[in-house]
Parts: C-alpha cells; structure tokens; sequence
C-alpha cells in the first residue's frame, strides 16, 4: 500500500482529482482541492471542480466536507447534492478569488446545503 493511503487515511494530493457523484450515481465534477482549518486540524470544504469543457472555464463549488462519503465500488465521493442544486450555489470561477476567511460567505455555503455550521 502506498504511503499515501493507510487503512482509513488517506493523502490531500489522493483526494484531489477525485470523482464526485450524485445521488444517482452519475458524475458531478471531482475534487480540486480541500480546505483543512490550521488550528483543529479539520476538513471544512472540498471544492468541486464542475462544467467548463476539458477543464477549461470550469467553476469551483466549496462543498462542506460532511456532504461528501467516500464509496469503495465507485471509487470516488458520493453527495445528495445533484446538479439542479449546483446551478444556484455559492461559486467561483477561474479567474475569481473566494476569501475563505469571511466566515459570513463559509456559513452561506453551509446554509445552501442544509448543513450544520462547524
């Protein structure tokens, strides 16, 4: 096994680039990075890379991490996020910025979801 992935663990550089699906199996985007908060250590957002064609023009959705489990047969991450909901979320396109320390624009995202704030 790869230093990179030990029983449950698993590496950043593993996760992005990852397949994201939706509740029906079909694929939404893949993982372009993960956002760790400094001081607890924890995974707060993995930003979905999502449209665009062969990578070009794609946007970028923060996903709060507890939306996502990984599923062994698939080899990627499932949501209950489908793509109807991607289309009035909280993005950011390639030549845009996100200021990840407004926590203001973190909570937006976690509301969008309906997902507890951590």
């Amino acid at each position: 096994m790869a230093n990179d992935e030990i029983g449950n663990l698993i590496g950043s550089d593993k996760v992005e680039g990852t397949a994201v699906y939706g509740p029906d199996s079909e694929k939404i985007g893949s993982i372009e990075r993960v956002m760790i908060d400094k001081v607890s250590g924890e995974v707060g957002f993995a930003v979905l890379s999502f449209g665009g064609f062969l990578g070009i023009g794609n946007d970028h959705y923060p996903l709060p991490w507890q939306t996502l489990k990984y599923n062994t047969d698939l080899e990627g991450y499932v949501t209950n996020i489908t793509r109807a909901q991607l289309d009035g979320a909280p993005k950011y396109g390639v030549n845009d910025s996100w200021d990840w320390s407004d926590t203001r624009r973190s909570r937006s995202v976690y509301d969008y979801y309906g997902t507890p704030w951590v």
